[in-house]
């Protein structure tokens, strides 16, 4: 139950990352929910220690580890738009 769990809150961190990120168009479901995930543990590796907050991975879905996961994959889609955007030139 906490997978299925993980992988809606995933999706849904991830499509809103997309939407704030302006790449919604460009994405599907699945890579909504990818975006969210890897978001999220980059979040409790790179973020936890340095804002606090908890972690989605570990099945601590506050509001603090929801902002922070989607903070999480507002950065890594802001590095993927730089790299894919370096490659198009």
């Amino acid at each position: 139950m906490g997978l299925i769990i993980l992988l809606v809150i995933g999706g849904l961190i991830g499509w809103l990352a997309s939407i704030v990120m302006r790449t919604d168009g460009q994405q599907g479901i699945l890579l909504n929910v990818v975006v969210g995930i890897i978001g999220a543990l980059l979040a409790g590796l790179l973020l936890n220690p340095l804002i606090g907050g908890g972690n989605i991975m570990n099945g601590d879905y506050s509001g603090s580890a929801l902002l922070v996961s989607f903070l999480g994959a507002v950065i890594l889609l802001a590095i993927f738009n730089l790299f894919r955007r370096g490659s198009m030139r």
